[in-house]
């Protein structure tokens, strides 16, 4: 896989004015967008139909989380839009996630990626919510529950992608945001780690977002992130 396809910039704009505009900007490089539930709340399906008709693969990124008859309806529509990826939570357990890759066997190029543990959370914020595992041994186990389901891949940080490829095998995805280039500041994720070191870890795709969409260049913000995958 090349390096420009393994790169998704999210989209995380509050309208589809905005998010189209980013797109114009980046230009032709840019091969892969995420759609998340703010732009597709703002913007609606016709912000997904507009980047497909321009020959770009979506990841819409829904962690849906709901009950399997719910789940399996998203994912049809996700699969006739003609989204490439489409994201479940993990802790659903595998009811949800095996009703969302039934659902997606009608779309061959719908693939089903289960989130494990937010980048934001830590071993804190999963013990407030009772799970009394640290946050390396979470994502672990749900990634074991998405492969039982039949899931093609998870989300995860880029700091869990070595144990996730010891977990998943080699061909499974492992997509992961809260990447950042060197000397970024990491935001709101807890487990960051750079681009690089994410694929060279196993990933197989990196999620970036507003180092590259609210760049004064976002076509040479997202060039950055090239760069630093193929640098010897």
């Amino acid at each position: 896989m090349d390096a420009n396809a393994r790169i998704i910039v999210a989209l995380d704009c509050d309208s589809r004015a905005a998010a189209e505009g980013v797109v114009d900007r980046i230009g032709d490089g840019c091969r892969f967008y995420k759609v998340g539930l703010e732009l597709l709340t703002a913007g609606g399906p016709e912000v997904v139909r507009g980047l497909v008709a321009r020959g770009k693969e979506v990841f819409l990124d829904l962690k849906l989380f709901e009950i399997p008859t719910s789940v399996a309806g998203a994912v049809r529509a996700a699969g006739e839009l003609g989204v490439s990826m489409v994201t479940v939570h993990g802790m659903g357990g595998t009811g949800i996630m095996s009703a969302a890759v039934d659902a997606a066997r009608d779309y061959p190029g719908l693939r089903i990626l289960a989130l494990t543990v937010v980048t934001s959370m830590t071993d804190g914020d999963l013990a407030d919510i009772g799970v009394g595992s640290p946050v390396d041994e979470q994502v672990l186990r749900l990634a074991g529950l998405a492969r039982e389901a039949g899931c093609h891949g998870v989300i995860a940080s880029p700091r869990d992608v070595a144990a996730l490829r010891g977990t998943l095998g080699a061909g499974a995805l492992v997509v992961t945001p809260g990447v950042t280039l060197p000397g970024e500041s990491p935001a709101e994720h807890a487990r960051p780690g750079t681009p690089r070191a994410a694929v060279d870890a196993g990933a197989s795709h990196v999620v970036v977002g507003r180092a590259v969409t609210r760049a004064a260049d976002p076509a040479a913000a997202f060039e950055r992130v090239r760069d630093d995958l193929v640098r010897p």
